[in-house]
């Protein structure tokens, strides 16, 4: 039974925080409790100020606010649920309409869990981090394509000429790859999807990989044999840099990350109609 429960809110959506109020209310009126969460001056996760034993967290926002919460947390896996205040929100669980019945099946145990793959991305200097939906090497500075080699397990698979690489989960198949042309994945399933972006190649699709492939992507020489620099982003958020020469590896990630489903709609269903004039 969860009695515990994180309310973080995108201040810039629930921007008089009628919806976190109405949330707080419902949950304390069941004798839950509720811990509103720290943000700094920056509107950044006060990570410290978050107790270890939460049961569940709220996330009032969009699907970019669910991101930050599962990035932050993944080593709690505390289990998300999203309130939509965003525009799609495929992450995003709940409609500000339907929070009261949301709220219901949550003290009620109404609800199941559904796990998702996180990727790993580890760097030669030992740095790593995480993302649920994707790591994207992209160009850094001037408009011009990047060089760059992909091997999976120690093979080479191709050498692209491109404006980048996303390497999604079937989590994030509906964000940047699904821009870059990549297919749509059933987001339960366990792969990685490697989209080139914008690649100056004809024959330059997709590639499903096993989700227990370790991919390698090394940089390499920019225009005249000279240095490449680019950079590389962990759900759009967190970014390194990189140079010619270069390396980093991506494979699955220990973590995953626990989402809160009370919808009884198939994945398809909820697909159609995010779809409809879009």
């Amino acid at each position: 039974m969860m009695d515990r429960f994180l309310i973080v809110t995108n201040d810039g959506k629930d921007t008089g925080k009628t919806v976190t109020g109405q949330v707080v209310e419902l949950l304390r009126a069941a004798g839950k409790v509720c811990i509103i969460c720290q943000k700094d001056e920056k509107k950044k996760i006060i990570r410290s100020s978050v107790p270890k034993d939460v049961d569940c967290a709220i996330v009032i926002g969009g699907d970019g606010s669910l991101i930050e919460v599962a990035r932050l947390f993944w080593e709690q896996d505390i289990p998300i649920l999203g309130v939509n205040m965003g525009t799609l929100g495929y992450l995003t669980e709940v409609e500000v309409s339907g929070i009261e019945m949301a709220v219901g099946q949550l003290i009620s145990g109404d609800y199941a869990l559904e796990r998702r793959m996180m990727l790993k991305g580890i760097f030669e200097d030992g740095r790593t981090d995480v993302s649920l939906n994707d790591i994207v090497v992209s160009r850094k500075g001037e408009l011009h394509i990047i060089h760059f080699r992909l091997y999976v397990n120690g093979e080479l698979l191709n050498d692209y000429e491109a404006d980048g690489v996303v390497l999604s989960t079937p989590t994030g198949s509906t964000a940047y790859n699904l821009s870059a042309g990549g297919p749509i994945v059933e987001p339960t399933a366990e792969l990685i999807v490697v989209t080139p972006i914008c690649s100056h190649a004809l024959n330059s699709r997709s590639i499903i990989l096993s989700s227990e492939d370790e991919i390698v992507i090394e940089i390499g020489p920019g225009r005249n044999g000279s240095r490449e620099e680019v950079y590389v982003a962990f759900d759009g958020a967190d970014t390194v840099s990189l140079k010619t020469g270069d390396k980093v590896m991506v494979r699955r990630s220990d973590a995953s990350t626990t989402m809160i489903k009370l919808s009884k709609v198939s994945f398809l269903e909820t697909l159609r109609g995010k779809m409809k004039g879009n």
